[in-house]
């Protein structure tokens, strides 16, 4: 067995004679990964941490972990039948209620791993939707995550009249709904196009809102970056949004959006939106693709990177494929390196500059280069802004809008009124030009 390596997680936690720790009520979970060059470049131990960081997320405790060196997935059983019966054995050695695989397994291959695994079979995509599915808050990302889930499930219904009784009972298998789904495929299909529907219509709000900020004229910059990255965390330093933050995967699944005012006295809108993650699954990506939709209709983007995360690069192609996906990947963009009051954060931020020359090094926790980013935005969204050189009456309303929304030049006051130069946004420019003419 020199091609696998086996661990137990926290083997000191085991009593004196040997068996093992007692269960603290969650589902205890072995993780299997497969280290092969045909798979993602990533290194299979880091591929593994987050795998375990993912269970935890959902809720279960990992009490073991195998990783089979394999040039290949094998396509019965992903690691072989024979290994298949090792995992068997190892599960029934630590009392395991379910076995997760680092890679979305096949409707065949899962199938046959349930056949030789006496516990549930989930993979590192039933894992995502699982967390999706409790996170989901508002009724958007609810439909959104069972329509992911649906389209996983689909073509794993073994025939006409299987039931999905595997949705509603533990990790992988909870949906973000009420009610419990006993359907044939026909069923599912129908379920299916009913949120699609509901989706196209979020879709067509989500486009008039649009349409109301393009006539406002405030520009829309947003947030994203690899889950747990810190973009909550960054959204209420620079605006006191109170989002939610947790040190979990995916602690924010429906954006959030806040006004925040430059120093330069230009307004925008800031929107949080959720983390992405290597492997992400596809069916995510399309099911969320109303609210992605924000990203490639924004202004700008702050990607903003755990930079004191060994992988962090890892992290940013990971982001960047998905932002690629949606046909965001060539909007401007500012790299925010957030963590940078971490020690082990210093040769990582110097690399990352390097290859992202835009970017900006900050600390959403303390505060620190949060000023070099506002005025790294303003940059970026300078050819918004447009001078004004107007004379105004004295008790003109434009002249407060003008002081509170823009960057005055100068301000001199003279027998005809009040003769001001600014630099402001096309919005404020604007409303400037519109009180003139109404005021005659």
């Amino acid at each position: 067995m020199t091609n696998t390596s086996y661990i137990l997680e926290n083997p000191s936690g085991q009593d004196g004679d040997g068996a093992l720790p007692a269960s603290d009520g969650r589902e205890r979970a072995i993780l299997v990964g497969l280290d092969s060059t045909s798979l993602s470049g990533w290194d299979i131990e880091e591929s593994m941490d987050e795998l375990a960081h993912l269970v935890d997320t959902a809720g279960g405790q990992v009490v073991a972990r195998i990783v089979q060196r394999k040039q290949k997935p094998d396509s019965g059983y992903y690691v072989g039948e024979g290994k298949a019966h090792e995992i068997e054995m190892m599960r029934s050695a630590t009392e395991a209620d379910l076995v997760v695989f680092d890679d979305e397994l096949s409707p065949a291959q899962q199938r046959n791993l349930e056949e030789i695994i006496e516990s549930r079979v989930i993979d590192r995509t039933q894992l995502i939707l699982d967390i999706f599915a409790q996170r989901a808050a508002s009724a958007e990302g609810k439909l959104q995550v069972e329509l992911a889930q649906l389209q996983y499930w689909l073509p794993r219904l073994a025939g006409h009249g299987t039931e999905l009784s595997r949705l509603g009972g533990g990790i992988g298998t909870r949906g973000p709904g009420e009610t419990k789904l006993e359907v044939d495929r026909r069923t599912v299909r129908s379920r299916i196009a009913s949120i699609k529907r509901q989706l196209d219509e979020v879709r067509e709000r989500r486009s008039v809102q649009r349409r109301r900020r393009r006539n406002a004229d405030l520009p829309v910059v947003a947030l994203v970056g690899y889950t747990n990255a810190g973009k909550s965390s960054l959204l209420n330093a620079m605006t006191g949004a109170g989002v939610l933050v947790e040190d979990r995967l995916f602690a924010t699944l429906d954006p959030t959006t806040r006004r925040y005012t430059l120093p330069d006295a230009q307004v925008l809108l800031l929107t949080d939106t959720v983390g992405f993650i290597q492997k992400l699954p596809h069916q995510l990506v399309m099911a969320f693709r109303a609210t992605l939709e924000e990203l490639s209709e924004a202004d700008l983007l702050l990607h903003v990177v755990d930079a004191s995360h060994p992988k962090a690069q890892e992290h940013c192609s990971a982001v960047f494929g998905v932002l690629g996906e949606i046909g965001a990947d060539e909007h401007a963009t500012i790299t925010v390196l957030n963590k940078r009051d971490v020690a082990e954060s210093a040769s990582m931020i110097e690399r990352l500059q390097h290859s992202y020359p835009l970017s900006v090094a900050v600390s959403a926790r303390t505060g620190e280069g949060l000023g070099d980013l506002a005025r790294t935005i303003s940059g970026q969204l300078a050819s918004r802004r447009e001078r004004i050189d107007v004379v105004l009456p004295f008790n003109h309303p434009a002249l407060g809008l003008i002081r509170k929304r823009g960057k005055v030049i100068s301000e001199e006051y003279r027998e005809d009124g009040v003769a001001i130069v600014a630099d402001v946004d096309r919005a404020v420019a604007g409303q400037v030009r519109k009180a003139r003419r109404n005021s005659g």
